[in-house]
């Protein structure tokens, strides 16, 4: 009884400067069904039929709960949120929602199932978005577009699938986040993108002015392009000094089976990135796991005279890739390069399983001021560990790293286009610390890719030696 009176008291203070405690989240739920009619009023009881009524009806502060069935139809977000009232997209319940844009015909220019235009404070999650595709050359077809000057959104729980161009020279993406404005707070988090046909373009990718994102626990797998793209410098941005996506993370994701092979646009080439940052700044790379990728993971500009700038690699897994497992540096001296940037603590397992020469490591045209240490390097059936066909590497540090001695086998060091089978020479040529070492680093269980070193490991003393010393005592 004192709770109920207390409550009373509240309510009709409220109701006296023109506030109604009623008003609370359950009331601003609106409801989408494939039995509902857009002339109910979107109750639970009485919901919606279309996700263009119910998005034409959310304002700041709505949730849209979205239940199973499949949606013909696209859904394009009309109002922003706030950032104390959001509006959310989400399937009611956790409920088998897809939207499907199977009956979609081809017209040119960007088709997106999810489209979020100069919007801020969206959240979508939980959505099912497939079957998109395309014949024409001048339509890119996307499952999630958020473009214009969007902040504050967040994409999570989703699967992207089959979005597909069958254009010779066409184009796709999973997720596009494009700002042609300015954007920031830009979260995609633990969705799944897969089975994609993109041509030229990318899985999943943050291009344009983007300052401030977070790229967390998604699953990028079996796409013929691009996973994971962050770029800067096409001309995408009003504001041609802002033109490029910095300051965020991409981390714990997982990206395996992405290879530009078979692709119409490239043809027979390896050149797919599993994660690639193209002419990005401030961004953080971490603990993610890259695998059966062409390459695993790849910092430069594509464009000359600009460059990805203070990269931090650290921390992944990368294993089993085509043509190499870590890549910094323009493919020609026609592009940009990698500076003041850092490749860290990283496991690079047998990769260049095509025996593409591009060994574990890739160091490539233009890279100056960066730090290459405390990484595990186990060559793959090339027996390259570093290949180094240019000379226009300056100011590089290369230090405590670990080189997989490994009985029976030599290893492969390419500096400056000079080879060598000498580890001792590779490191007076290098320049490398004294302390990277050429030994067994002891894993787990690397049948299995188990990386963990075991408490034997002699490359625990080189990678983490205050941690080696604390074990001893």
């Amino acid at each position: 009884m004192k709770k109920t009176i207390l409550y009373l008291f509240a309510a009709a203070i409220l109701f006296v400067f023109g506030f109604n405690i009623t008003d609370s989240t359950h009331d601003n739920a609106i409801y989408v069904a494939i039995n509902g009619n857009d002339q109910n009023d979107g109750t639970k009881s009485k919901p919606f039929r279309t996700l263009n009524k119910a998005a034409s009806e959310a304002r700041a502060g709505s949730i849209v709960y979205i239940k199973e069935g499949i949606y013909k139809e696209r859904l394009v977000v009309r109002y922003s949120g706030t950032k104390l009232k959001p509006i959310t997209f989400k399937a009611y319940n956790q409920d088998k929602v897809v939207l499907t844009g199977e009956d979609i015909k081809n017209v040119e220019g960007d088709t997106s199932l999810v489209n979020i235009d100069n919007k801020n404070y969206i959240t979508i999650s939980g959505l099912i978005i497939q079957d998109l595709t395309s014949n024409l050359m001048n339509e890119t077809v996307i499952g999630m577009y958020v473009t214009g000057s969007s902040s504050h959104i967040t994409l999570e729980n989703n699967v992207v699938r089959r979005m597909e161009t069958h254009a010779e020279d066409g184009n796709a993406h999973g997720i596009a986040i494009y700002g042609t404005g300015p954007m920031k707070d830009i979260d995609i988090i633990n969705n799944t993108i897969e089975d994609l046909k993109l041509g030229w373009s990318e899985s999943l990718v943050l291009n344009g002015n983007i300052d401030g994102f977070n790229v967390d626990n998604n699953v990028v797998r079996r796409n013929d392009n691009i996973g994971i793209d962050l770029i800067g410098h096409e001309g995408i941005s009003n504001d041609t000094k802002a033109d490029y996506v910095r300051n965020g993370i991409v981390k714990n994701n997982e990206v395996y089976e992405i290879s530009s092979y078979g692709n119409s646009a490239y043809g027979e080439e390896y050149s797919a990135g599993g994660i690639y940052v193209d002419g990005g700044k401030n961004i953080t790379i971490e603990k993610n796991t890259i695998y059966n990728c062409d390459i695993g993971i790849e910092a430069t500009s594509e464009h000359a005279k600009q460059y990805a700038d203070n990269i931090q690699i650290t921390d992944n897994i990368v294993y089993n890739n085509h043509y190499t497992g870590i890549s910094i540096g323009g493919y020609d001296e026609n592009r940009g390069g990698t500076i003041n940037s850092s490749i860290t603590k990283n496991i690079i397992y047998r990769n260049d399983t095509k025996g593409l020469a591009g060994g574990q490591l890739l160091l490539q045209h233009d890279i100056k001021n960066n730090v290459i240490e405390k990484n595990i390097l186990t060559a793959g059936p090339s027996r390259i560990f570093i290949a180094n066909f240019f000379t226009t590497n300056h100011d590089n540090v290369l230090t405590r790293n670990v080189f997989h001695k490994e009985k029976g086998k030599t290893g492969l060091w390419v500096w400056r286009k000079e080879e060598f089978t000498s580890f001792q020479d590779f490191k007076l040529a290098s320049t490398s610390n004294p302390q990277s070492s050429y030994l067994d680093p002891m894993f787990e269980n690397e049948t299995n890719y188990d990386f963990t070193l075991k408490k034997e490991s002699p490359a625990k003393n080189i990678i983490e030696p205050e941690l080696f010393i604390e074990s001893l005592r």
